[in-house]
């Protein structure tokens, strides 16, 4: 019998996401300024809010916040969609949600790699988009079939990262020799290359075509092309960041800011331009550029249900018929005074949102319901009015299909903001990714419907024992 011993799922992720991050650091010197701002905002917020830190802390949820990270990646073939589910796996990490991003002008679809259980999301909630490219959109047959020769001609893990997932796969996990190795062979595929794969005049047809296309196509693997820390106040970071020399994007994309957040807020800064090598057929070097990779900065609210989230989507919708941002921010005032105006008719405050049905909560017992029996028939509305039972928001834990295209056009340049026709095909995806994609509205039920439990479980304890 073997008493060999494995690493855990989330040693292995927490040791990638932190291998991650020094390496974008190392790769993108900007995004350890925005490390420092978003520390230096949190560390305010905090201090000058007592009871929001409390909160935290009783709730487990104080450390996940400097840990948080969420990175992308654009991918080029099913094959690799399928590989990375499998090395995703590994870490912990499994796809949630569909994402259909050609409704907003990006021809991609994505699902987001993540952990599901909350022991794992408090241990290291590190997640990554990661998006397949829709050959299919490209208009231009001859293009469309010349990048997809290019695609599958790479191989974008090394031998030993495919050797060592399949290792843990047969095993059922990784000892600690073999997670080191593990997190040091996948780091590779997300490494940059400044040396393409294309020549000059193929990297410049692709980009014509629209930039993400060439992004994806031209290069040696997925570099990661932006790392996202949670910051508590995302108003406070985007105003700073001209103070520490670099430019944000013009708007903050997601709902206006609200004492009660909800889903998710978005803000980064201008991708970088740079230097790329092209070899052409003769075996000669050509200098270009690129430009891909950007810093982000993400502010997390609560997860809404499905009618919560028809509400978002409507008031959104509304807003952007009066004003639709402009990518060089022209019209930035403009959109943020719709958007505030259009959310008005979404509550603000955690009792109303609960009321109406619109978000997920966690139920926790209050000192008096730690020392009181109650009916296991009580519902839970009663036990909340009777002081038994609080509630706390439900983080959301995933994505936005506008917002991820916004900030994609805004570092895409202008011109990339191209029209496609709304083109969802989930059927598709799972069958290139090898899996269905767990539903984010169940994941969020079940674990409100779990609290509940557990509030009724201790509520009845003591009767049950007399």
């Amino acid at each position: 019998m073997s008493t060999r011993s494995f690493v855990s799922s989330c040693s292995i992720r927490s040791a990638f996401s932190a291998a991650m991050s020094a390496m974008y650091r190392t790769e993108v010197p900007a995004y350890g300024t925005l490390m420092n701002i978003v520390a230096r905002v949190n560390t305010a917020m905090l201090d000058a809010d007592p009871a929001l830190k409390r909160r935290l802390e009783e709730t487990d949820s104080l450390e996940r916040v400097s840990e948080e990270r969420h990175g992308a990646i654009r991918l080029g073939t099913a094959a690799e969609l399928a590989m990375m589910r499998r090395v995703f796996a590994v870490m912990g990490m499994f796809p949630v949600g569909y994402y259909d991003l050609s409704e907003a002008g990006v021809p991609v679809h994505s699902t987001a790699f993540r952990p599901v259980g909350d022991a794992a999301l408090k241990r290291n909630p590190f997640r990554v988009f990661t998006s397949l490219l829709r050959l299919d959109l490209i208009a231009d047959e001859a293009l469309r079939a010349e990048a997809e020769t290019i695609l599958h001609k790479r191989k974008i893990f090394t031998a030993s990262a495919a050797e060592l997932t399949e290792k843990a796969e047969q095993q059922g996990g990784l000892d600690a020799d073999d997670a080191k190795r593990f997190v040091a062979e996948v780091l590779e595929t997300f490494r940059w290359h400044n040396q393409a794969n294309v020549d000059l005049a193929m990297y410049k047809r692709l980009h014509d075509a629209h930039r993400l296309i060439a992004d994806v196509v031209s290069f040696k693997g997925p570099h990661i092309n932006h790392l996202t820390p949670r910051t508590l106040d995302i108003d406070e970071v985007q105003r700073l960041m001209p103070e520490y020399g670099i430019a944000p994007k013009a708007v903050v994309e997601g709902p206006p800011s609200r004492r009660c957040a909800i889903l998710l807020r978005q803000t980064s800064f201008k991708a970088l331009e740079e230097a790329v090598s092209f070899q052409d057929a003769d075996g000669t070097w050509q200098q270009g550029t690129h430009t891909a990779r950007f810093g982000e900065i993400e502010s997390r609210g609560i997860a809404l249900t499905p009618k919560g989230r028809g509400l978002y989507d409507k008031l959104l919708t509304g807003s952007r018929k009066i004003v639709r941002p402009a990518a060089d921010g022209s019209n930035a005032r403009a959109y943020e005074k719709a958007l505030a105006d259009a959310f008005v008719p979404f509550p603000d405050s955690w009792a109303e949102i609960r009321d109406q049905g619109l978000g997920y909560f966690r139920y926790s017992l209050t000192p008096k319901g730690q020392s009181t029996i109650a009916p296991a028939d009580v519902s839970i509305d009663q036990l909340v009015a009777d002081g038994l039972v609080c509630f706390d928001p439900i983080v959301y834990e995933d994505f936005l299909p506008v917002s991820a295209a916004g900030i994609f056009q805004s570092n895409l340049g202008d011109e990339a903001a191209q029209d496609f026709t709304a083109n969802p095909n989930q059927q598709r995806f799972e069958r290139d990714l090898g899996a269905s994609v767990l539903n984010e509205f169940d994941h969020y039920a079940g674990i409100e419907a779990q609290s509940i439990a557990e509030c009724r479980a201790l509520l009845t304890a003591a009767q049950a024992a007399e």
